[in-house]
């Protein structure tokens, strides 16, 4: 099973840095608008994700080990996390690296502080995945009251980001 783990995070950093290098050595000019429309597509699909993963995360608390309603949810779960939260991930990181070396933004400050806040986004990301494989098992391991909680961080940082983004404060 570890390795199976190791080599979804392999595969998913492989693609992340893929893309960048694409991006990189072609040096598409004319598609910074472009870039830039997927990337905030990317970025709109993995908070739309990590919003409604908790929300499930929640319901899943309610529904008895076993029962059909909780194997629904291990489903949807699973679904969720990778059809859409992953690859989204994936894409914004890969565009967002690419738009900040392209427009040499990484020497920003605001950026900077951008890059702070999507790392604690990803890490989240990565307790998620590991909440979701505690379900799968049958072992989670927290209640209703500390996904409610959950639920809101990816609000918090959503909001640090596009302020960051938006106004550039320094």
């Amino acid at each position: 099973m570890a390795a199976g783990r190791l080599a979804r995070v392999v595969i998913g950093l492989s693609a992340t840095a893929a893309l960048v290098g694409v991006l990189l050595w072609w040096h598409p000019d004319r598609l910074y608008d472009w870039v830039k429309a997927v990337h905030i597509i990317a970025v709109i699909s993995w908070m739309a994700g990590m919003l409604y993963l908790p929300r499930l995360f929640i319901y899943h608390c309610e529904a008895e080990v076993g029962s059909r309603q909780s194997e629904t949810f291990k489903v949807m779960e699973r679904r969720l996390l990778t059809i859409i939260i992953n690859p989204a991930m994936v894409v914004t990181w890969a565009l967002g690296l690419w738009l900040a070396y392209e427009h040499s933004f990484y020497r920003d400050g605001w950026l900077q502080a951008k890059f702070a806040l999507v790392i604690v986004l990803s890490a989240l990301h990565g307790f998620m995945v590991r909440w979701v494989r505690d379900f799968g098992a049958d072992k989670n391991q927290h209640t209703q009251k500390f996904y409610r909680i959950i639920n809101e961080i990816p609000t918090a940082l959503m909001i640090g980001i596009v302020v960051l983004v938006v106004v550039k404060p320094f």
